[in-house]
């Protein structure tokens, strides 16, 4: 894996978009998919819950300022959200966003159209991921459809569509050459950053798009509202401890806690993600963690269980699935859960893109009864819950 440098964001979010017709501008308007908040609201949450970057931008329209402070009074990591004001068209928005966020002397920065609320963590991890020997790395999809091109109403040629792909956002990029890019661009001239980035000769490598990361550009697109079906899946997971003085820490929820019994477990044996990962499994009936990471294959040894996690986000990612609420409950004796909530809470957080309000740990013990009583292993119950198109 890339080693993480330091990342910030930008989300672009200046503009009128007068096709999305009448009222206010579509970033600020309410999710189409009837799933509650503002589309820019979404496109933030993605970013400024991802624990990798630092701090995040928004370019707003100076008219827009009230809107934004409204939208943004609600959000959490406020902290590391801050705004400029965009220019005269999306690529001057583009270097002012990169010319605030300068000061900071990041390595890397993320540049996302507000208008794509529907950006998933697995997307944005994997641009993170692939960020290896390049300048830059954006999402794409492969065109499908037959491409004509056309003079006065009337077809003129088919457009051969091998090796053609549609350009999507984020686009993650080397922050000190983006920004040479462009100031020496021409401006207005644009249509994406990765055009900007081409003309300065820069390496972009493509990776595997989403086709539910869509941009609202329509009325049309405003009046998407297609039934989600609501789905809960039920985890449950048990390791045993080992030996005292086995180990000094264990993986809870992806966070490191003291603990002088190893658990036990052919992975890093993290009970609290493995029943996470089969309840959002079980919501989308694809099986358990056992089916798609068996203790038999010897890459599993050890690995990390926040990649199981990511897998079961990526199938449902691939499904147009939206996660929206995750419940644990850990149950033993020890170690002690309650001090480490609040850090476990805001790893799955990061983890799954899900705001802190909707990822809930519990715990509890069973006084003394069993094997958890006895403080001969750790258990875990999971509930996660995902809206997905009907059909799918």
């Amino acid at each position: 894996m890339n080693e993480r440098l330091s990342t910030v964001a930008l989300i672009v979010a200046a503009g009128r978009g007068s096709r999305a017709g009448q009222g206010k501008p579509k970033q600020y308007r309410d999710m189409p998919d009837g799933s509650g908040g503002s589309v820019l609201a979404r496109s933030i949450a993605a970013f400024a819950d991802n624990e990798v970057i630092s701090s995040l931008c928004v370019a707003i329209h100076k008219n827009d300022v009230k809107l934004y402070e409204n939208i943004i009074s609600n959000c959490n990591k406020k902290d590391k959200i801050a705004y400029v004001l965009g220019g005269e068209d999306r690529q001057a928005s583009v270097l002012n966003g990169l010319q605030a966020l300068a000061e900071g002397q990041p390595q890397r920065v993320f540049i996302h159209d507000a208008a794509r609320p529907f950006v998933s963590q697995d997307l944005i991890e994997r641009c993170l991921d692939n960020f290896t020997d390049t300048d830059g790395v954006i999402p794409t999809l492969p065109v499908t459809d037959t491409l004509k091109k056309a003079e006065n109403g009337q077809i003129t040629e088919t457009v051969p569509r091998d090796g053609l792909y549609r350009a999507q956002t984020p686009q993650l990029f080397d922050f000190a050459k983006i920004l040479e890019a462009h100031k020496a661009a021409p401006q207005g001239s644009m249509t994406d950053d990765a055009a900007v980035a081409e003309r300065a000769g820069l390496r972009v490598r493509i990776i595997d798009g989403e086709t539910q990361n869509i941009k609202l550009t329509t009325e049309e697109d405003f009046a998407m509202t297609s039934p989600l079906i609501p789905r809960t899946g039920l985890g449950f997971d048990v390791h045993r401890f080992g030996d005292d003085g086995s180990a000094d820490t264990v993986m809870l929820c992806g966070v490191a806690i003291g603990h002088n019994r190893e658990i036990i477990g052919y992975s890093d044996a993290d009970v609290g993600l493995h029943a996470i990962t089969d309840a959002l499994l079980g919501a989308l009936a694809e099986g358990d963690i056992g089916d798609h990471f068996p203790p038999s294959d010897a890459a599993n040894k050890d690995r990390a269980s926040a990649e199981f996690l990511k897998h079961a986000l990526h199938l449902a990612a691939a499904k147009q699935a939206r996660l929206t609420h995750i419940d644990l409950t850990l149950i033993c004796e020890a170690p002690k859960i309650g001090p480490h909530r609040a850090a476990m809470r805001e790893r799955l957080s990061a983890l799954t893109g899900l705001p802190l309000s909707a990822v809930s740990v519990k715990a509890t013990t069973t006084e003394g009864l069993g094997f958890s009583g006895r403080g001969e292993g750790i258990a875990a119950q999971a509930t996660a819950t995902i809206l997905l198109p009907d059909g799918a």
